[in-house]
């Protein structure tokens, strides 16, 4: 059904599912380039069991290579990429590790909304206070950026959740994929049965 292909495709999009899980710590990176910020628990639940079994002394070295940086976020530690270190200083307002290259520090444009649109991509459907939460950022600023992404045309608005009720957000990409999935679903349940 179109429930069961929504839930497999976020545990993919999250990479939550083994074939998808980091094996190394060049992996750890894209991930959390993928992905972007993760608590450590967050962390260990996408990455293979060889890996989790060394994930801290793992983290610890991509922080001291300045490849990885913890930030906090609200009440929460969470690492980052150091490509995103601009970002989040600039997006959500947290202080940066002393000493990261300027390749990392320099300003980007639209910080925030380049954050709200690797959400959206990593993610099925979702409701802007699911982002503000996360980020620890008002509401207000998330639907400014929500407001741009659409009129670009990387991200939809409407009711795509079964019994929807209210506004939600999709990347472009996602739904698409969703679509493709729930029709799968679809004409795999209406398969004619041998032998009638």
């Amino acid at each position: 059904s179109s429930d069961l292909a929504l839930a497999q495709l976020e545990l993919e999009l999250q990479r939550l599912v083994p074939e998808r899980h980091a094996r190394s710590a060049d992996g750890v990176v894209e991930l959390l380039r993928d992905l972007g910020d993760l608590r450590r628990d967050e962390l260990a639940a996408r990455v293979t069991p060889e890996l989790a079994a060394e994930l801290d002394p793992v983290i610890d070295t991509l922080v001291r290579d300045r490849r990885v940086i913890t930030v906090q976020i609200g009440t929460e530690t969470r690492l980052v990429a150091a490509d995103d270190a601009a970002r989040c200083r600039d997006a959500l307002g947290c202080a940066l590790p002393v000493g990261l290259p300027a390749v990392f520090t320099d300003p980007v444009p639209r910080p925030l909304d380049a954050l709200v649109a690797r959400w959206a991509r990593t993610h099925g459907p979702f409701v802007a206070h699911d982002i503000a939460t996360r980020l620890g950022v008002g509401s207000a600023a998330v639907l400014d950026a929500l407001g741009r992404l659409v009129t670009e045309g990387r991200v939809l608005v409407g009711e795509f959740r079964p019994g929807g009720t209210t506004r939600e957000w999709c990347d472009e990409s996602v739904l698409r994929s969703l679509r493709r999935r729930s029709l799968a679903a679809l004409r795999a349940e209406i398969e004619p049965v041998d032998g009638i």
